[in-house]
């Protein structure tokens, strides 16, 4: 019986034990996530590239606009950077090398992605030509119907 208890105890003070060693373990936060910059137009130049930043654990906000602690550390990370003088597309450049183009709200111009930009452009002037032409064929029938005689013969 004594076993028993002593095994439940235990137990019972293991998650206590893990919620401990967890809270030692967090890293403390970013200094600038949620800190502004001294300079206001440092800070503006800030909050204008995050604004366009993805945040890779929301995938559907900025980082500008996330809670999440990455988010938080991305803020921190373009703060200093902007602080220690750093251009916002240079560090835009960094970012986009670091986590790919899916990162960036701003699409690149590289040549490969021409074709998803011009082959909805196409497919819009080949309608628009298509729809052309059936208006037309469609105006000489009727064109060649009314001189036939052909809607007058019912009267």
């Amino acid at each position: 019986m004594r076993a028993l208890l002593l095994l439940l105890a235990a137990l019972l003070a293991q998650p206590a034990l893990a919620q401990s060693a967890l809270a030692q373990s967090a890293l403390p936060p970013a200094p600038y996530a949620y800190r502004q910059l001294d300079d206001p137009a440092q800070e503006k130049q800030a909050h204008d590239l995050m604004v366009t930043i993805r945040c890779l654990t929301c995938q559907s906000q900025s980082i500008a606009d996330s809670d999440a602690s990455m988010a938080g550390d991305l803020r921190s990370e373009i703060r200093e950077r902007i602080a220690r003088g750093e251009k916002p597309e240079h560090i835009r450049r960094w970012l986009i090398e670091r986590y790919g183009d899916w990162i960036s709200y701003e699409p690149t111009s590289d040549p490969i992605l021409w074709p998803l930009w011009g082959v909805p452009l196409l497919m819009l002037i080949g309608g628009a030509a298509l729809a052309a032409t059936r208006i037309r064929r469609r105006g000489r029938r009727n064109g060649r119907r009314g001189r036939n005689g052909k809607e007058g013969a019912g009267q």
